[in-house]
């Protein structure tokens, strides 16, 4: 078993499943980007985006800028946008010298992007330390986006078996597009989220690697895709805004 069942009443919080519409459109910052460049860049955001309907736009900052921009974000009053962290301790509160534990990030995101591929690959993450990181977000009341990929599929999605809550995303990003910048076909990632599905129904299910405006319209008419995880296109706030758009369908 990957983690011990979750007795915290806070987890109650995310127990309920997303809307069976919702849509997302996640930028992924990652190393980039002080706060004054990333108000700069909701500025900017703000003047271009424009509400749809049940699509939710998530924004992963790095750590530095999440206080400031929590803030921030107050001031502008868009609509349907969200923070995210982009990773999470695996332990509570306590002596662990440069972790961020998940009670701390209440208030200021919503979700945390946790087993990204760049995790294991430069950081030596383990799937148990993803498990115990989304049990510390299930029992906050967060909301995990998990990562998945091609090769280790199997093993990721066995952290979702014993959820206790469906209010969870799963971004699915290929190797072959985040180590090569090279998009999967329409038809390989329509089929992978099939299997995906297939493993554990109910969860919405996005696409993340080499996206762009150009790119966004031909996965945003995929039956099976909930959504879009952006990573380089997002840092420019125009563009993200116009994938937002694109995949709004306006």
């Amino acid at each position: 078993m990957f983690w011990k069942q979750s007795e915290n009443k806070n987890s109650m919080k995310s127990r309920e499943a997303f809307d069976k519409d919702a849509r997302f459109v996640v930028a992924n910052w990652k190393c980039h980007k002080n706060l004054h460049e990333a108000k700069q860049w909701f500025d900017t955001f703000a003047a271009r985006y424009v509400p749809s309907g049940n699509l939710n736009v998530v924004i992963a900052p790095t750590f530095l800028c999440l206080p400031g921009l929590a803030e921030y974000l107050k001031t502008l009053s868009l609509e349907r946008v969200f923070l995210a962290a982009q990773d999470v301790s695996p332990f509570p509160r306590g002596g662990y010298t440069g972790e961020i534990s998940a009670d701390m990030l209440k208030g200021m995101v919503d979700y945390v992007i946790v087993g990204h591929s760049e995790r294991r690959r430069y950081f030596h993450e383990t799937q148990q330390q993803v498990a115990n990181k989304v049990n510390e977000l299930v029992e906050s009341g967060l909301v995990p986006l998990i990562c998945v990929d091609t090769s280790y599929a199997m093993s990721q999605l066995t952290l979702l078996n014993e959820l206790e809550t469906k209010k969870v995303l799963i971004a699915y990003g290929p190797e072959e597009a985040l180590n090569f910048n090279i998009p999967q076909p329409v038809d390989k990632v329509s089929e992978f989220i099939g299997f995906i599905e297939e493993v554990h129904p109910g969860f919405p299910v996005i696409y993340g690697g080499a996206l762009s405006e150009r790119t966004a319209e031909e996965y945003s008419r995929i039956n099976n895709v909930s959504g879009l995880f952006v990573g380089a296109s997002s840092l420019d706030a125009g563009q993200f805004a116009d994938i937002c758009r694109v995949y709004a369908g306006e």
